[in-house]
């Protein structure tokens, strides 16, 4: 079983992604007093919130708290049923939207599940990739896929290899996963307008990719683990158990020999040197899961990279509209072009870091 303060703790960012108030899922957290079954559990409380509102017709805020019952992985019947009924509830939250559309794709080793939006309309759109990381499933990001058309964008949401529905192995060459879904959607070869927004360990993924595909223009994360990380047994000695775990169960391995079978995943200094893409970066100064020293490798070896700090734990829940004004306004400069819509982001990410009468040009 899981760690029950681990589990409070970690499931903050994603609340607060989420659009969750500390209000509101404080006292639903105080409830939780183990993660076994029954009441009390965290599977049945999460559980007990989202059946609640599915019953009252709110698919969304049903999926949010399923998606919060099967946090981190499904270990047994309660989170499966947990992610099954996320996932349909997702599905009745689309019925309202046509712009939000399925996509599987299936290849040698597995399956991937995406919702796109913008993949068939008459003008050629850039494409905006995102994936989260080895705790998230893409029903958590798929609203966002709503705003893009606006932007200018087409979007695709889908998961890390063994996360929620995709059933792909989590191996060295899942960076892969990228290059197959361009692939997937007839993104042509040599077009440079795919941005990939990936977020913790799939943004390790996304940066192997765009040293190999030329179809990526850029790639925006946050917490990524780069090379420290994997290489690191000191730091990996104090990794939270949460991570270890949901590690080794996405590796199949146990959590005693996971470090050494990921230890050859890092990305070599050459290999970060060697990014020709533009990319920026969101660090925690305080992160717990992640090691500072990735965070200075991208700073001293990428040319290309802008990162944004923020004295906050994993995932920075505390700033998190400020990351994701700041993750927008990333791929817009990266593309280029929006000049209203930029500067005006511009405008409300210096008020909320400075102040409500601080203001910027574009």
């Amino acid at each position: 079983m899981n760690d029950v303060a681990e589990l409070k703790s970690f499931v903050v960012a994603h609340a607060a992604s989420q659009g969750l108030p500390a209000a509101h899922y404080g006292p639903l957290l105080e409830r939780i007093r183990h993660d076994g079954t029954g009441p009390g559990s965290w599977v049945h409380e999460w559980s007990a919130r989202a059946d609640d509102l599915a019953a009252r017709d709110q698919p969304l805020d049903a999926c949010v708290h399923y998606t919060m019952a099967r946090f981190p992985f499904v270990d047994g019947p309660a989170r499966a049923r947990a992610l099954a009924e996320a996932t349909a509830s997702f599905e009745r939250f689309s019925a309202g939207f046509p712009a939000l559309r399925r996509l599987d794709v299936t290849l040698p080793v597995g399956r991937v599940r995406c919702w796109t939006t913008g993949l068939d309309a008459p003008d050629a759109r850039p494409l905006l990739v995102m994936t989260g990381g080895i705790v998230s499933t893409k029903e958590q990001w798929a609203p966002v896929l709503l705003t893009l058309s606006e932007l200018g964008f087409a979007g695709l949401v889908t998961e890390m290899p063994g996360v929620g529905e995709n059933t792909l192995p989590y191996r060295a060459d899942s960076w892969t996963l990228f290059p197959a879904l361009l692939d997937a959607v007839g993104r042509p070869p040599g077009r440079a307008d795919v941005y990939l927004l990936a977020l913790s360990f799939s943004g390790h993924l996304a940066l192997r990719a765009a040293l190999h595909d030329d179809r990526i223009a850029g790639v925006v994360g946050a917490g990524a683990p780069l090379r420290e990380f994997f290489t690191d047994a000191a730091w990996q000695r104090h990794v939270p158990r949460i991570t270890t775990d949901t590690l080794a169960h996405l590796t199949a391995t146990r959590p005693d020999e996971v470090y050494d079978v990921v230890r050859e995943w890092a990305l070599t200094e050459a290999e970060l040197a060697a990014l020709r893409v533009p990319v920026a970066h969101v660090t925690s100064l305080r992160d717990e899961i992640i090691p500072p020293g990735d965070a200075r490798l991208l700073r001293r070896l990428v040319g290309r990279a802008r990162l944004l700090a923020h004295d906050d734990v994993h995932g920075s829940p505390a700033h998190f509209a400020q990351t994701r004004l700041w993750t927008v306004l990333s791929i817009l400069r990266m593309h280029g072009g929006h000049g209203p819509t930029r500067t005006a982001l511009t405008r409300q990410l210096y008020q909320l870091r400075y102040g409500a009468g601080a203001g910027a040009g574009g």
